[in-house]
């Protein structure tokens, strides 16, 4: 590769395939939003960030119109909402009961939480919140990897996306998983295709 060119700008291996950028390359796209990040910020159309203020103020999401709340932070130690908390709203709840150090696995929790993402969205009128306590590590991890099932999109390309509506920050474990993920998925496509 010739001095100063960045694998982001043709992420391909020398064989002509696609390979998950290194994390040094990935952190550059985070912090691309000019100012500081709001309570919520829409991320992608229908999918909203953010922190646990706006998890807590029912009348917020309720002007958005947010029709399902997915907690990354779930737990008495934590952001404690839970289905109880929506009660009296008509918001469809999920928590997953994460802790934002780089040591806890959250791979475990991509799946279900990019299905949840999915079935809010495939209701025209489906709009989800996605928070942790301040919106820029659990939550958005768990954004980007619905972004990566279900939406195809490479790490990379969904680091573009979101950061570009929202300053991200998942904590260095996160990006490693996230980054394991991205090689599952676009890594071994060929070894998948050739069964």
């Amino acid at each position: 590769m010739p001095r100063g060119f960045s694998c982001l700008a043709s992420p391909e291996g020398a064989d002509g395939r696609y390979e998950t950028p290194p994390a040094s390359e990935l952190q550059r796209l985070m912090w691309t939003k000019k100012g500081t990040s709001s309570h919520l910020d829409e991320v992608q159309p229908r999918i909203y960030i953010g922190d646990m203020y706006a998890a807590k103020d029912k009348r917020t999401l309720q002007a958005h119109h947010i029709t399902h709340v997915l907690n990354a932070a779930d737990g008495k130690f934590n952001v404690n909402t839970g289905p109880s908390f929506y009660r009296d709203t008509k918001i469809t709840y999920y928590g997953v009961e994460a802790f934002d150090m780089p040591s806890f696995n959250l791979s475990p929790f991509f799946y279900p939480a990019a299905n949840f993402i999915k079935n809010a969205l495939s209701s025209p009128t489906g709009k989800v919140f996605v928070h942790c306590a301040m919106g820029l590590s659990r939550s958005s991890t768990l954004v980007l990897a619905y972004l990566m099932i279900h939406e195809n999109m490479s790490l990379a390309d969904a680091i573009k996306g979101v950061s570009a509506n929202r300053n991200i920050s998942p904590n260095n474990g996160f990006l490693e998983q996230l980054r394991e993920l991205d090689k599952q998925l676009h890594g071994q496509v060929s070894s998948r295709s050739l069964r």
